[in-house]
């Protein structure tokens, strides 16, 4: 925990990914504890924050090929200015659409579910599914849960593409052991 107190590389740092796929799988295991607790809402939004997190890590480890693939100067200067170090919630989708055009297959529908819970966080459960997607807790506590387990094996996928550390291999161990029920 205490390297999400540090201050992050900079985005442009090799390291970034790598800080970025630590808060991933902190902040998935705080969603496991916060559902267990039985603050699903809570929960939610921890899930919700470890895959913004996650998805920082895929396009620094990505920019490259973004960049590439990246139509103007603008659009370029916006991915590494704003997209990598700030993943903003309302170009979450679009972004998404980018990594998985790089190679990251299903991330956009990840994404969609990560959005989902991002609702259920402000709105909780809606029965009428006005304000949310869900309509009960349980729902939303199935998603965290799945979500969570999603991040788990990208991350787990990671270990060749960044400087896996043993802050890295404790936090999944962790995390995979949460999963588990233990």
């Amino acid at each position: 925990m205490e390297a999400l107190e540090k201050p992050l590389p900079k985005p442009t740092a090799e390291e970034y990914a790598a800080a970025r796929l630590l808060e991933a799988l902190v902040e998935a295991r705080l969603a496991l504890r916060f559902l267990r607790e039985g603050l699903t809402r809570n929960a939610a939004g921890k899930a919700f924050q470890a895959w913004k997190a996650l998805l920082a890590a895929l396009l620094r480890l990505e920019l490259d090929k973004l960049l590439q693939a990246a139509r103007t100067e603008e659009e370029r200067r916006w991915l590494v200015e704003r997209a990598v170090p700030r993943v903003p919630t309302t170009r979450m989708v679009r972004l998404s659409h980018m990594l998985e055009e790089a190679g990251h297959q299903g991330i956009q529908f990840v994404t969609s579910m990560a959005l989902d819970l991002h609702d259920y966080q402000y709105n909780g459960p809606d029965p009428d599914m006005a304000l949310s997607k869900f309509r009960t807790r349980e729902e939303a506590a199935a998603a965290v849960v799945g979500l969570v387990r999603e991040i788990a094996r990208r991350a787990d996928s990671l270990r060749q593409r960044v400087k896996w550390t043993t802050e890295l291999e404790e936090a999944l161990g962790a995390l995979k052991e949460w999963l588990r029920g233990g």
